[in-house]
Formats: structure tokens, sequence, C-alpha cells
């Protein structure tokens, strides 16, 4: 069977700007059993003006500093990308401006992540719309008039789109999750085009996201939650990221085959036999009884007749000796 819960390994800029990190990452996020890996991508001169508000993790640097420190080149990028797609990963990014977006369409990036903040950037959009490649759009922080705008752009150019339920909580509560959402999305847009970005702390809401009809699955990965930066203390590191996976693979295998119960209970004859009753006889009774309840009991194993077999027996007059634990047969009785 072919995997088909595509699953994204965000790193953001955890790499902190280094190549060698970044392809430290990238190779972690192989061995760990994704789909893809997504990183992100800041301008921070057609991004941000520069006394904008920072959010409360840039503590000991602003956000400009942060950003141009994290930043990589055409050159590194491409390298990034091809060091992706020698291991087989698929290579995402977010734009957080039109020249970002510039940037990355000449990396020949596979596929764009729209992050929460830009789905009102509707411009942004109309040019990723338009770009050929896939497109995972997140809902962290929209409401829904906005998440239809951002919607009718990529149905209007006709764009390949998976829309992300998505809470922007750092960490998300498992009852601010929006779970309820997905069974919504799914019949207002089609299964294919629903996903989950998962901000939750551990493990349980995403697979529950994948059972409840989610066909990717985006969650933030880190090397350890120790590393500087705004993610890593809420991210998955490689053993929890594998576990994730292996589970989701797991419930792929449990949603795609179909179980019969009366074939399912040929294959598991010999252990019905093991762990199922048969009546016995309780105690030694000689030719001419007449049997009654308190003759009979149910023991292991079930090689002979079955419990439900009782209301036929009750009254029967033994035609021989038999003995305590021995299984009742038919032939027993005159």
């Amino acid at each position: 069977m072919k995997n088909s819960i595509y699953i994204i390994a965000e790193i953001g800029n955890s790499h902190e700007g280094s190549v060698g990190l970044a392809k430290k990452f990238i190779e972690t996020v192989k061995e760990c059993g994704a789909n893809a890996v997504k990183l992100q991508t800041h301008l921070f001169e057609f991004e941000s003006i520069k006394d904008a508000p920072k959010p409360y993790y840039f503590v000991d640097e602003s956000r400009e500093t942060y950003f141009n420190r994290t930043s990589f080149d055409l050159i590194q990028w491409k390298e990034l990308r091809d060091y992706s797609k020698s291991l087989g990963l698929d290579f995402i990014s977010s734009p957080f401006s039109i020249q970002a977006f510039d940037l990355l369409e000449k990396v020949e990036i596979d596929a764009y992540k729209i992050a929460s903040g830009e789905i009102t950037n509707l411009p942004l959009i109309e040019k990723i719309s338009l770009s050929g490649k896939k497109i995972f759009i997140s809902s962290g922080m929209s409401n829904t008039k906005e998440i239809e705008m951002a919607v009718s752009i990529l149905e209007k150019n006709k764009s390949n789109f998976i829309l992300m339920q998505c809470t922007s909580m750092y960490p998300c509560p498992a009852e601010k999750s929006g779970l309820n959402i997905l069974s919504e999305w799914i019949t207002k847009y089609g299964k294919n085009r629903v996903g989950f970005s998962d901000h939750t702390q551990e493990i349980g809401i995403a697979l529950a996201a994948v059972s409840l009809g989610a066909t990717c699955l985006e969650k933030h990965f880190t090397l350890s939650k120790k590393m500087y930066g705004s993610d890593a203390k809420f991210s998955l590191e490689p053993k929890e990221f594998s576990q994730m996976v292996n589970q989701i693979r797991d419930i792929e295998k449990a949603l795609h085959f179909k179980v019969d119960k009366d074939h399912i209970a040929k294959e598991l004859n010999d252990m019905k036999k093991t762990f199922e009753k048969s009546l016995v006889y309780l105690k030694k009774l000689e030719p001419g009884h007449t049997i009654v309840n308190e003759d009979i009991g149910y023991k292991k194993p079930g090689t002979g007749l079955p419990p439900k077999d009782l209301i036929k027996i009750i009254g029967g007059v033994l035609k021989k000796e038999v003995n305590i634990d021995q299984q009742i047969d038919y032939n027993d009785f005159e």
C-alpha cells in the first residue's frame, strides 16, 4: 500500500542560518520518515517596518537582526533544495513577501506554504496561485470570511492546494485544535483538499486528525527542544517525530484495509480453540445418569462442544461412564 498521508516536518528558521545545521535537520527529517521538509523565507526589508511590534519570544535580539542572521542567499537555498531532493524529500518554504516568493521561484522549490499571517495578503496569494506548484495554506489566525477569500483565489486560478486547519497558539491546547473543522471542510472542499497543521505539544491530536480525514499533516520539528528560537520548545524531537510517523502509517493501514469478521475468525481458528471454552463434566458419572446443570462446567480449550449447546445436553441420559473434566460428546448419550 502506498502511503497517502503527506507528512511535513516544519523546521522554520531553527537552522540558525547555518547551511550545515540545516542539512543536519533535513537528513534527520528523512530518517524520521517525513515526506517533506519546510523552511521559512524572510526578507526583512520587504516584510516589516523596523518598529513593528515584535512577538514576545524576540527577547535577546530584534526581529530584523534575527531574520537577517538566519536568511540564506540564492546559492544556499539551491544547495539545500538539492540536498533535500537527493534524499527523496520534497522541499517547501513559506514566503513572507512577494520578493521572497520571487527568490523561491528561482530556487525552484517543490511546493509553497502560505503562512497563517499571510492569508489576508491577497496579492501574495495571487502570485503563489499562478506558480503551478502545490500550495499548502494555513488558517491559523483567520476567520471564515478571510479563509474563503483566499481559497477563492486558489480556486479561480485552478491551483493545486490543501487547506490546513491550524490554530496559531504555541503550544495549542487540545480543546482549541479545531478537529471539528476537518469534517466541515471535507464536505465543503473535498477530502483531498484538507490537512492539519498541529501546534499541540504531543502527537495524539495529530493522529486524531489523520483518523478524521486529514490527508496532510504538518508538525514542528527540532533536533533538540533546548535549541534557540521561538519554535524549538514546542516542536517534536527526532524520536517523537518518528513515533508519530510510524503511528500515522499504522493508521493508514487500518483505514485502508477492510476486515471481514467471518474471514478473520477463520484466520484465528487456532486461537479460538486455545482461548474459548467447551462443555465438560464436573464429576465422574455412571451410565443411566440424567444430566442436570450441576453436572456441567465450561473449561478451556474450545475443542469440544461450545457452551451455547448446554440446552441440548440438559436432560440427556448417559449410556457410558464419564470422568471429571472430560469434554462432553453427543455420543455419550442414549
